[in-house]
């Protein structure tokens, strides 16, 4: 699988705080051995910023690790330390909350990912990207455009993750903005092309699933490496990382009764089928 900096800086993160609390030291306690502040330690500990090999030697130190696994926590922090300016130049327009989840995109063995009322981003097509830009008022919508074609790279790895989407039937039908056929018609026929990558499987979630209720919109990360799986929930102010098991659990489960419900891969593309034809139909009156 790729391997991205921010993958191992999070990876990183997960060790040191899994050796922290097996030491039963305080997010505090560790911040007295680095002469830093609490919060530092917890941004370290999440991945949202680096760490430098001294102050990770010291922590190892306090808890007590050495030998072999003090030189594997301490090669992944040098793998960690790597690459500077990722987020430079267009890329900067992408939210510092969504870093981590395009940078881990491609390191994942398998994502499922769950949308109520969006087309989600690597599914999405340019016109749809566009009309939804524009009608959010962004200022700089060539730049998100062309970070979010980015994300389609993930598709065309040599080895990519099994990306599986189930999308509401709603989603089918609202467009960015409103009533817009053209914009409705172009995704639906570019969600059928995506048959050509044997990986990525999409699935319809109908207006007549028999389910309850359907959850807020989340996507789940399963890794191949030592990097910790973990469950992104995305809010009006920001996202959620979740990586405690439990919660990790309850998004599998509730993901696995949305999967039950939703339509399989051949019906969902007959059922685009037949979403396009009524768009064509809207065009022509």
């Amino acid at each position: 699988m790729a391997s991205t900096v921010t993958s191992r800086r999070k990876q990183l993160g997960n060790e040191l705080r899994h050796a922290r609390n097996a030491a039963r030291m305080t997010q505090q306690q560790v911040a007295e051995v680095l002469g830093c502040t609490q919060g530092k330690v917890n941004k370290i500990e999440s991945g949202a910023v680096g760490v430098k090999l001294g102050d990770v030697r010291s922590m190892l130190n306090a808890f007590g690790i050495n030998g072999e696994e003090a030189d594997t926590l301490m090669n992944l922090a040098r793998a960690a330390a790597g690459q500077r300016g990722h987020w430079s130049g267009y890329r900067s327009v992408v939210p510092h909350w969504f870093r981590t989840f395009t940078d881990l995109e491609p390191a994942a063995a398998e994502i499922l990912t769950w949308h109520g009322e969006r087309i989600p981003g690597p599914l999405q097509s340019e016109h749809y990207m566009l009309k939804q830009f524009t009608e959010a008022g962004a200022t700089d919508v060539t730049s998100l455009v062309r970070n979010r074609l980015d994300r389609k790279a993930v598709f065309d790895q040599q080895q990519p993750p099994y990306y599986r989407f189930i999308v509401s039937e709603g989603a089918l039908r609202r467009a960015p903005g409103g009533i817009a056929p053209a914009v409705m018609l172009d995704q639906v026929e570019h969600m059928l092309a995506l048959d050509r990558y044997p990986r990525v499987y999409v699935h319809v979630l109908p207006f007549g699933a028999k389910l309850a209720a359907v959850p807020n919109d989340f996507t789940i990360m399963r890794f191949p490496d030592r990097t910790r799986d973990f469950v992104y929930i995305e809010h009006s102010a920001g996202g959620l990382y979740l990586d405690d098991v439990k919660d990790f659990n309850i998004f599998v489960d509730s993901w696995d009764r949305l999967r039950g419900a939703a339509l399989e891969r051949g019906e969902t593309r007959q059922f685009l089928k037949e979403l396009a034809e009524g768009y064509r139909a809207q065009m022509s009156q």
